[in-house]
């Protein structure tokens, strides 16, 4: 009997086929069946009926028409990859939304959150509003020098960086006129010079779509069809294949860049969702587009600039900012669980040290525990306890995720300001009509506040780690050990904490700053680098394990709830505990844990823990600030009315 090796986002599946009459199209849906079959929570797919999907061969990345026979297509052990057309994830994360809304750069008002909406596919490029005129004005003033350059005495006082003149070390090198196209193309092919795995398709559209507003700005002298064909390739999803290493971060992120522009050139490889990996000339052919043909500068202008550590700097805040906040709920929820106390929450306390984060997680943890909005049987069964306060780990929280809400918002600054900026060299002002060479290219600000905010957002899986330990210490929790019955039999949460605890170690050795490093490179011409590019790739890194060390406390929490039952925490929390229910079966005795940690991560990765709770952290300050409560501060959140005496009881 034929079997079939299917490849799907990062799995592989063996699929037996008794029919070989039977078509590509069915062997498909029949892996996808098998897939989300052993996912707790389908795989994040709610029905086949409407899926559709390409099929391709893993060698070579052949398409396969979905009506053929699979006699007539495949050959017994083939191995084979499911790819996207909508809502499946491929090993390359693609994920392409079916109906399009349309964004409109001008170089001065993208957001990180637009970047990487952007990269996800929920957008389209269709208008370039701003300096349209100055982007025409700018190539007037490259006909300058090629009017000089035809009278030698002339063309030394003509000399323009990049555009006359050779590169880098090369920069007293005076060109000739005719091979000025030549310069430029030599320049993106010579600089093509990366290593490693590709980005994925999402992060190739952010670094595109990034570009792609830097050039709107207007002082890069780049033609107007050059900036359309672009757009274009950006539109049609025609990617180019860009090695995520080899940028030292100055001048720019040469290797990366000169990637993407290679792929618009129509050479090197290219990625589209019709065509998967090709030559990059077929795949713009296919989709109706013909390869750039750079005019003078107009290599330099598409490959100079911090865009690379940028783009995937946007992702990184983003996705900090997406688990900060859903870490105040986690931990809330685990206080719950260990019978902690609310007392360190009071805004009275937090009024003395008004740090904005600080306030806000407090904040957030009166709006989720235990109150008059909301009550706690979990918590009223242990009003009068003797214990007089609660670890660091659980009091500390807002000084502890507090601080790392405020490098977030520091860095989201930087970001977005370095997302609307102009990091050419040279720099071309076509009002005063003069080219400038200056040093916008040199990455140190994304570098330095990436770095930062690797450092900070660790924290939270430092912290989160040993609330983890507190779940699942008896000595501490007052829960069977590792949160399950029959131990011994059962290892329980044993192991996930392990996991925990290395992805904690990991990021220790990450939140090294790559930033303090520099190496002198182009013949000690670009002799100091921010070495941005690692940093940026790092702190993804970081807040991914992050991620991941949230998602397993909020499923050993979720376990703690079952040992507590019948008693019920507070609304908003028995949601989050519903939610997890609605992807993770509770823990009665051993099983394969991984699965249910990825359904917990992707929980996080969406944000639906935040969408969950969130309604509830709004009422609560709309009822505080409703006639008869003193209002809150929309920025410090430190007006809300003290405790009330009942509350202050509490473990006194």
């Amino acid at each position: 009997m034929p079997r079939f090796t299917v490849h799907i986002r990062d799995e592989w599946l063996a699929i037996p086929c008794r029919d070989p009459t039977k078509t590509i199209h069915w062997l498909g849906l029949e892996a996808l069946r098998r897939y989300i079959k052993n996912k707790p929570d389908n795989g994040g797919i709610t029905t086949l009926k409407d899926v559709r999907f390409v099929v391709r061969r893993c060698q070579g990345q052949g398409l396969l028409d979905g009506e053929d026979t699979i006699e007539d297509a495949l050959e017994d052990n083939d191995f084979l990859e499911l790819g996207n057309s909508i809502c499946i994830m491929t090993y390359y994360s693609v994920s392409i939304c079916p109906s399009f809304q349309n964004i409109c750069m001008d170089g001065n008002s993208l957001t990180s959150t637009d970047l990487v909406n952007l990269g996800r596919g929920l957008y389209k490029i269709k208008v370039i509003i701003n300096k349209w005129t100055v982007n025409c004005q700018s190539l007037l003033i490259f006909t300058i020098p090629l009017i000089l350059l035809s009278e030698p005495p002339a063309a030394h006082s003509r000399m323009v960086y990049g555009i006359t003149t050779g590169f880098g070390k090369f920069a007293r090198t005076v060109i000739p006129v005719g091979k000025l196209k030549e310069l430029q193309e030599n320049l993106v092919r010579s600089h093509s010079a990366g290593v490693g795995n590709p980005l994925s398709p999402e992060r190739t559209r952010m670094l595109l779509a990034l570009r792609i507003n830097v050039l709107a700005k207007g002082y890069s002298g780049i033609s107007l069809e050059t900036l359309h064909a672009m757009i274009q390739a950006f539109n049609a999803s025609c990617l180019s294949f860009v090695p995520e290493k080899g940028t030292v971060g100055a001048s720019g992120d040469l290797a990366p860049l000169s990637h993407l522009a290679l792929g618009l050139m129509g050479e090197g490889r290219m990625w589209s969702p019709n065509s998967g990996w090709a030559d990059a000339k077929y795949v713009l052919e296919a989709h109706g587009l013909k390869p750039i043909v750079l005019r003078p500068k107009e290599g330099l202008a598409l490959i100079n600039g911090t865009q690379m550590i940028t783009s995937l700097g946007a992702e990184a805040v983003e996705r900090a900012q997406a688990i900060a906040r859903q870490a105040d709920i986690v931990a809330a929820l685990t206080l719950e669980v260990l019978k902690g106390s609310t007392k360190a929450f009071d805004s009275e306390i937090h009024a003395l040290r008004p740090h904005p984060g600080q306030i806000e997680v407090a904040f957030r943890f009166r709006s989720l525990l235990e109150s008059d909005h909301h009550p706690s049987e979990i918590a009223e069964s242990h009003r009068f306890c003797d214990r007089v306060q609660d670890a660091y780990t659980m009091r500390c929280c807002p000084q502890v995720h507090g601080i790392v809400n405020d490098t977030i918002n520091f860095v989201k600054n930087i970001i977005n300001t370095e997302i609307n900026s102009a990091t050419d060299n040279p720099m071309v002002f076509a009002e005063r009509g003069e080219t400038i060479s200056g040093g916008n290219f040199h990455g140190e600000y994304p570098a330095k506040a990436l770095d930062y905010l690797a450092i900070g957002v660790h924290e939270l899986a430092s912290i989160s780690e040993r609330r983890i330990e507190r779940l699942c210490n008896p000595s501490l929790s007052e829960l069977p050990a590792f949160l399950v019955n029959e131990g011994g039999l059962n290892s329980g949460f044993m192991i996930a904490h392990c996991t925990a605890a290395s992805l904690v170690s990991e990021n220790k050795v990450l939140c090294h700053p790559s930033s303090v490093d520099s190496l002198s490179t182009s013949a000690a011409t670009e002799d100091h680098v921010s070495m941005g590019g690692w940093a940026a790739r790092k702190a993804l890194r970081v807040i991914e394990h992050v991620e991941q060390v949230l998602a397993i406390e909020l499923l050993a929490a979720c376990q703690g709830i079952e040992f507590l039952r019948p008693l019920r925490t507070t609304t908003p929390l028995e949601k989050v505990y519903d939610l997890v229910r609605s992807v993770v079966r509770p823990w009665i005795k051993d099983r394969f844990m991984s699965p249910d940690i990825e359904a917990v991560h992707r929980l996080l990765l969406d944000q639906k823990v935040w969408h969950v709770a969130k309604p509830y952290i709004d009422k609560y300050e709309t009822q505080l600030s409703s006639p008869g409560s003193r209002p809150i501060s929309p920025t410090s959140f430190s007006l809300e009315p003290p405790l009330s005496p009942r509350k202050r009881v509490r473990h006194e």
